[in-house]
C-alpha cells in the first residue's frame, strides 16, 4: 500500500501528535487538553502527515515567522518545525515529499526564506538550507571568576535591577524582544502564545517550575533588558552552598543592560555557578569577568538554518558597510532560487537583479543564506570548496560586504 502525504484533518490531529512524540522519543501519549491546546494554535493547512493504512508515520508543520536581518530589517519566513519520520518508515523519501511540497507553497506565497532548527546536522543541506547562526553556552565558576564578593549586583551606570513576575515580563518582554531584533540579525519573532507558554501559561510540555524574573531599567526608567532564571538548592558536605543558576531567557538591547544583568546573576548569594543558556557566540559574558577562564564553554553548535527562496529580497533586506558590486552564480538543485545575480551595495543603499554578466563567485543557494546573515567568511567557504572564486579577490571583497560586527543570533528553538 502506498504512503499518502497530505494535510492533517482535525480528527487526525491526535494521531499526528502521537506520531510526533514517537519520532522525538517521547511517550506516545497525548491528553485531550494537550490536543485541544495545540489544535487551537496550528494551521492545519500547513500541518502535513504521511499516512500508511490510516496510521500517521511522519509529521511536518510550518508557520509564518519574521526574522531580523543585518541593519534592523526583517524577512518573512516559512518556519519549519515538528519534522519526524517514524522508525518503521525511514529512508522512504517521506521527508523529501513533505519538504518539497512545503517549500513550493512557501515560494508561491512569496516567503523570502525558510527556516528551521536542525535536530541533526546532515539532513537539511540537500534541501538548500545552511546554518546561518550559531549558539554557545557557558558555565561560569563564580569562585574563580575574580568578582568582588562584596558587590551588591547594583548597576554602576545609574540604572537598576528589579525583581518582577511573569505578568510584567508578558507586558514589557515583547517590545524589548522587538528592539533586540533591531540590533542583531537572526532573531526570530515570538507569538503571543510563545510569551504565554514561556512564562507558565497554557499547556506545558514539561512540568512547570516558576523561575525568577528580573528587569534592567536605564536611568531614564526605560526597560532595556530582562532575565528569567532558575536555581537548584544544593549544599556540600561542609555545609557550603553550591547552587547553580540557569538562565532560561535573557534579552538585553544595550551593552549596559547586558553587563548589568550578567553582573546581577553573578552576585546572587549562594550561587556558585551560572549556566548561561544559549547565547550568541560573541556574547560579552566571559569578558565581563576579571578571569574569563572561569567561563567554560559547554556548547558551540549551529542554531538557525536558512533556505533562501527570494534572492533579491534577501540581499536587498540588509545593509552593507562598504561600496562594491559582485555577480553571484547561484546553484539550486531544487530549482527554487538559482540563477545569476548582480549585487550593487553601499552604505547608502542596495540593489540586486538577475544578470547575464560573468560571475565573480559561484556557490550553492545554501551558502548564500549563510553569507547573507553575516556570520560566515566567504574566504573560509572558498578554502573548503563551498564557494568557488571565479574572479581573483572576490571572496575577500565578499567578506567586506557581508560580515558584521555582531554575529547573528537566534535565541529561540521552535
Amino acid at each position: 500500500m502506498s504512503v499518502d502525504v497530505r494535510a492533517v484533518t482535525e480528527s487526525e490531529f491526535a494521531d499526528w501528535q502521537r506520531a510526533l512524540r514517537t519520532g522525538f522519543l517521547r511517550p506516545p501519549v497525548v491528553t485531550d487538553e494537550e490536543v485541544a491546546d495545540r489544535l487551537a494554535n496550528v494551521d492545519l493547512a500547513r500541518t502535513a502527515g504521511a499516512f500508511d493504512g490510516g496510521r500517521v508515520v511522519a509529521t511536518f508543520r510550518s508557520f509564518r515567522q519574521e526574522v531580523s536581518t543585518v541593519g534592523g530589517g526583517s524577512l518573512t519566513a516559512d518556519a519549519i518545525t515538528q519534522v519526524t519520520v517514524s522508525p518503521t518508515h525511514r529512508r522512504r523519501g517521506l521527508l523529501s515529499r513533505m519538504m518539497t511540497a512545503d517549500l513550493a507553497a512557501a515560494k508561491e506565497r512569496g516567503d523570502a526564506i525558510a527556516t528551521l532548527i536542525a535536530a541533526e546536522y546532515p539532513i537539511y543541506g540537500r534541501y538548500g538550507f545552511g546554518p546561518a547562526s550559531w549558539g554557545a553556552e557557558w558555565s561560569v565558576d563564580l569562585r574563580r571568576a575574580g568578582l568582588d564578593p562584596r558587590r551588591s549586583g547594583r548597576p554602576e551606570d545609574g540604572g537598576r535591577i528589579d525583581l518582577t513576575d511573569a505578568d510584567e515580563i508578558r507586558a514589557v518582554g515583547p517590545e524589548t524582544h522587538r528592539r533586540l531584533a533591531g540590533v542583531r540579525a537572526g532573531v526570530t519573532s515570538r507569538s503571543p502564545r510563545d510569551w504565554a507558554v514561556g512564562t507558565g501559561l497554557g499547556v506545558q510540555s514539561e512540568p512547570w517550575r516558576e523561575p525568577y524574573y528580573a528587569v534592567y531599567r536605564a536611568e531614564s526608567g526605560e526597560v532595556e533588558g530582562f532575565v528569567a532564571y532558575s536555581s537548584d538548592e544544593k549544599w556540600d558536605d561542609a555545609k557550603q552552598p553550591v547552587n547553580t543558576a540557569t538562565v532560561r531567557d535573557l534579552v538585553a538591547v544595550t551593552p549596559a543592560a547586558e553587563r548589568a544583568l550578567w553582573h546581577y546573576l553573578c552576585s546572587v548569594d549562594w550561587i556558585t555557578t551560572v549556566r548561561s543558556g544559549y547565547r550568541a557566540p560573541d556574547d560579552t559574558l566571559p569578558l565581563l569577568l576579571p578571569d574569563p577562564r572561569a567561563a567554560k564553554l559547554l556548547t558551540y553548535a549551529d542554531m538557525l538554518w536558512v533556505r533562501v527562496l527570494d534572492v533579491v529580497e534577501v540581499l536587498e533586506s540588509r545593509t552593507y558597510p562598504v561600496t562594491d558590486a559582485l555577480v553571484l552564480d547561484l546553484r539550486d538543485g531544487n530549482g527554487l532560487a538559482g540563477g545569476r545575480y548582480r549585487l550593487d551595495a553601499s552604505p547608502e543603499g542596495v540593489s540586486c537583479a538577475p544578470t547575464a554578466a560573468s560571475a565573480d563567485l559561484a556557490l550553492d543557494i545554501a551558502e548564500l543564506g549563510v553569507l547573507a546573515f553575516g556570520d560566515e567568511s566567504a574566504v573560509r567557504l572558498a578554502r573548503t570548496g563551498r564557494v568557488e572564486e571565479l574572479t581573483a579577490g572576490a571572496a575577500a571583497r565578499a567578506d567586506l560586504l557581508f560580515r558584521t560586527p555582531l554575529r547573528p543570533f537566534s535565541p529561540d528553538i521552535f
